[in-house]
């Protein structure tokens, strides 16, 4: 598995897999083809269905030159390796191709080659592969999951940066009113979330409004940080921030928690997937769930299996979970699932920690399941915006 820092990546919204990842695709051609004259560039499968409401066509012409790309939404074509398939072409001025590129973003803003395998990473830092080795290796050593991060990749400098930007999402969100930018015209909700808390100072409610609060700077293009994705990014900090406001728990504690919260994404993204257009939104906001949940038993105070309980839960209890974004845009349903994402995340550590850490059904397990069910769900479920939602209300 990859280091956790690509669990979390730093960028603007709304979305990894259709506006971050074409934008570090776009970047790479362009460094490889400074000289081209005009681009040209193709967007299958979701990326084509729903890239106009993600921007997508937007960001790659912001980054190869508005004037000297053309994009072309190919709603026809679409690859069994992955769904969120893109094609560039770069011309030179005699109007000869002089470069192609077939390329995928599989979620999380990652991008593949077509066949390329996508479980293996450049940097294969840890030795196990599956949450139920490392358990049986933390037994073992008589370690913790804090001290196996650590060990193999702790990257403590990293998480302090990452903490910085998803404070600060919360607080820019929490401090801004309006409505969002698209067809839906959505009013924000963070401040008013949050005006109530003031009033009625609840765990509960901050943790509602901190999510709101990213979600929605996320939906408008802010800078966010992904955990594991663009579209659950308010669930992981919106448990962080309430512990700090209101319980006082220190920075480094919640860095640790940063870590183990990573070690259960870099296993769902490596055994399972993250994407939404790929599993529905089971592998992106149930993803951020179980590692929210994973969080908050380690700040809790669980020990490993009642850890492993809690992230177990929160993506149990997702599976089946679809993608069908309305009009295309990270919106509806998404912001709201990431308050009750959230708010399942914490419940689920508190149940966990109220047992012995003994259970059936395994993390792995659950990994399994929802790689599997993400392959039986219909494309009209995996952001697509052709069936559930997105289909019933038209704008």
């Amino acid at each position: 598995m990859d280091s956790i820092k690509n669990i979390y990546k730093i960028g603007n919204g709304p979305s990894s897999s259709h506006t971050m990842g074409p934008q570090i695709a776009a970047q790479k051609f362009l460094d490889k083809n400074p000289n081209a004259s005009r681009f040209y560039v193709e967007l299958y499968g979701s990326l084509a269905l729903t890239g106009k409401g993600h921007l997508t066509d937007y960001i790659i012409k912001k980054t190869l030159g508005e004037n000297k790309t053309t994009v072309k939404f190919d709603i026809k074509t679409n690859y069994d390796y992955h769904p969120n398939g893109m094609k560039f072409f770069a011309y030179n001025d005699k109007n000869e191709k002089i470069d192609e590129w077939l390329v995928f973003s599989v979620g999380g803003g990652s991008l593949r080659e077509l066949n390329e395998e996508r479980s293996e990473g450049k940097a294969n830092l840890y030795p196990h592969k599956t949450m139920d080795e490392i358990l049986l290796f933390c037994e073992d050593e008589d370690i913790t999951l804090l001290d196996y991060v650590k060990r193999y990749d702790d990257c403590t400098y990293y998480l302090n940066i990452v903490l910085d930007v998803m404070l600060e999402a919360i607080e820019k969100g929490l401090a801004t009113s309006g409505t969002l930018p698209g067809s839906l015209r959505l009013a924000r909700k963070a401040k008013d979330f949050y005006n109530k808390y003031k009033k009625v100072e609840s765990f509960s409610n901050l943790m509602y409004a901190s999510a709101l609060a990213v979600a929605e700077e996320n939906a408008s293009g802010g800078l966010i940080v992904t955990s594991p994705t663009c579209g659950a990014c308010g669930v992981v900090p919106s448990v962080i921030y309430p512990q700090i406001i209101m319980n006082h728990v220190s920075r480094e504690k919640i860095i640790n928690g940063l870590m183990i919260a990573g070690l259960f994404g870099n296993i769902i993204k490596y055994n399972g997937s993250i994407s939404g257009a790929e599993v529905g939104c089971q592998g992106e906001i149930g993803s951020a769930s179980s590692m929210a949940a994973a969080l908050s038993a380690y700040l809790l105070g669980g020990n490993n299996r009642q850890i492993e309980y809690a992230a177990e839960i929160a993506l149990e209890h997702h599976l089946g979970l679809t993608c069908d974004p309305i009009d295309g845009l990270v919106q509806i349903p998404c912001i709201e699932r990431n308050a009750i994402a959230a708010s399942m995340a914490f419940d689920s550590a508190k149940y966990a920690c109220l047992t012995d850490g003994s259970h059936r059904i395994s993390f792995d397990y659950i990994v399994g399941v929802m790689k599997e069910t993400g392959k039986d769900l219909s494309d009209k479920y995996k952001e697509t915006s052709e069936g559930g939602l997105a289909k019933i209300i038209k704008c």
